[in-house]
């Protein structure tokens, strides 16, 4: 018995030999194997691909061939060795066309591992864009890497497969999703390249999406990813592009008193931008490692220091950095002047303000635009009008223009004030817009209040007709103003036609514009249009005041 095992074993090499070089499907010949089907399939199909047989001649040899999911990624793995990977690269197109079968996911980032690994990545990066496009409407964002992440030791990978990834994402313009990728990849333990990151933030700067730079570059520090020529060339670009690189060269040459390199430009914007939106913690870090790094200048990171501080509402603290930064040789600059004044501006002490604006005068230290804005805005909040114009006109003097903020702030109290007050508001405002300076609709909103409150109706419509012409929506105060002015005139017609305009900017009245309307064609013996107005006013759901006494007389008549 044993003497005939051994014979059928010999028959059975000596057939599978002879079809072999016959080229027959084995799987078709053989009736006593050894092994699974799908694995004779795998085993021929593999063979075929490393001899480079023909197209044609591999779809005649396995025409009867039933591909699946799993027959296709166990040819895949078999030919996993970069020796093999023109042979996967060519079944995966061959399995696709020829045999009709439909990739998955799996089965694309098998063969994209192959093709990195054996350095074809040409090859690859086609693949990783077809499966990207494939999967633009897959449920989660993380489809493909998970994948990839998955299949990485099974295929003995290389970290440079998620560049690719990252890269193919960036040139798809799916900037978001490239930027969680990132995030993703490192909470798995593999971190970008630095030309990666260099791709992502260009494209991303080329686009309508420049605030995601600033997004990347913070996470590349916070991952030791540290710049080269490269990325800060973009950088500059998106503060070029945001209009704010004259605004960081400005605040550098007022603490550091002269020009920088651009990498110090870009770092510092980096540091304030984190300061002005309250992550002050995480700022502290980032400033701390840029200092390991030399990436910033040690007088800068003291002023952005106390300039965080002063933001937390620690000034305290903020006191006790300026006076280790002076201790330290370092010279005080207007950017840290500013940053108490304004601290003190906020708080209601003016008489400190005043003293440190002084102190700085005498330092030979200049003040700009944000130092007289913090004073125009907190000597208004404090009611301290004439000193807030007061500064208004120096900051002018200098051809300083001030912002939209503090300048409203402060014709808002002088408004309230009188009617002297109303008309140096209206001149200041003149001399403004010679200066380039652009009022909104807050701005108008409290003139055209001031002088509503004199009766100066002619005032009023010159006002509403220079909002008109500066495409300015005027809100719903500046109708009230203007209605209270006509009916006060007794130009009612004139008050119709102005709530009509009102209604045709999608603005409704509310109780009081009724009221004023009611009461002021009752008064002047319109009674019929009294009554509709009260009627239309009740169909509104609006309820009129206790003290409105001619509902009563409205509902009976």
């Amino acid at each position: 018995m044993a003497l005939l095992r051994q014979r059928v074993q010999l028959l059975v090499s000596a057939s599978v030999n002879m079809f072999s070089q016959l080229h027959v499907p084995i799987s078709h010949s053989l009736t006593i194997s050894t092994e699974p089907k799908s694995d004779l399939h795998v085993n021929a199909i593999c063979d075929s691909f490393r001899r480079g047989l023909s197209w044609d001649r591999l779809s005649k040899q396995f025409n009867s061939v039933e591909f699946n999911n799993s027959i296709v990624e166990k040819v895949l793995l078999e030919l996993k060795e970069p020796i093999d990977a023109k042979g996967a690269l060519g079944f995966f197109h061959w399995s696709a066309q020829t045999k009709y079968y439909q990739h998955n996911i799996w089965s694309f980032c098998i063969t994209i591992h192959i093709l990195v690994r054996a350095r074809m990545l040409i090859d690859a990066r086609v693949l990783i864009e077809s499966v990207l496009k494939k999967c633009v409407e897959d449920a989660s964002k993380f489809s493909v890497v998970d994948s990839l992440l998955a299949i990485y030791k099974v295929v003995v990978s290389t970290p440079l497969v998620f560049d690719l990834l990252v890269q193919a994402y960036a040139k798809l313009r799916m900037f978001e999703v490239a930027f969680d990728v990132c995030c993703y990849l490192e909470e798995n333990g593999f971190s970008l390249s630095l030309i990666s990151f260099n791709t992502l933030l260009h494209v991303v700067e080329k686009s309508d999406k420049n605030y995601l730079v600033w997004s990347i570059y913070e996470h590349m520090l916070q991952k030791r990813r540290y710049p080269n020529e490269v990325t800060i060339r973009t950088l500059i670009n998106a503060l070029c592009k945001e209009g704010k690189l004259q605004i960081y060269v400005d605040m550098l040459d007022r603490i550091h008193g002269k020009r920088c390199s651009p990498s110090v430009i870009v770092n510092t914007s980096l540091l304030f931008r984190i300061i002005e939106e309250e992550r002050i913690e995480e700022g502290m870090v980032l400033l701390k490692r840029m200092l390991q790094k030399s990436m910033i200048l040690d007088t800068i990171a003291y002023s952005l220091i106390v300039h965080a501080k002063v933001n937390l509402g620690n000034l305290e603290y903020a006191l006790e950095v300026y006076e280790e930064m002076l201790n330290r040789g370092f010279t005080s600059n207007s950017f840290v002047y500013t940053s108490f004044i304004g601290a003190y501006c906020r708080e209601g002490n003016i008489e400190k303000a005043n003293c440190l604006m002084q102190e700085m005068e005498k330092a030979s230290l200049k003040p700009y635009d944000e130092t007289y804005n913090v004073l125009i805005e907190g000597c208004a909040k404090a009611h301290r009008v004439e000193e807030s114009s007061s500064f208004c006109e120096k900051m002018m003097e200098k051809g300083l223009v001030p912002s939209s903020s503090a300048f409203n702030e402060m014709i808002g109290k002088l408004c309230e004030a009188g009617a002297g007050d109303v008309e140096q508001a209206n001149v200041l405002l003149t001399l403004l817009l010679d200066k380039g300076f652009l009022p909104n609709e807050t701005t108008y909103s409290h003139l055209i209040a001031g002088f509503a409150k004199q009766g100066k109706i002619q005032e009023v419509l010159k006002l509403y007709y220079e909002m008109e012409n500066r495409s300015l929506s005027p809100p719903l105060s500046v109708f009230k103003s203007l209605l209270k002015s006509l009916c006060e005139c007794g130009k009612l017609h004139e008050a119709d036609k102005y709530l009509r305009i009102m209604k045709n900017c999608s603005l409704v009245p509310d109780v009081d514009i009724y009221q004023l309307l009611i009461i002021s064609n009752f008064e002047n013996g319109n009674k019929k249009r009294a009554i509709q107005l009260y009627k239309e006013m009740i169909s509104q759901g609006l309820k009129p005041s206790s003290s409105f006494f001619f509902g009563a007389t409205m509902e009976n008549d």
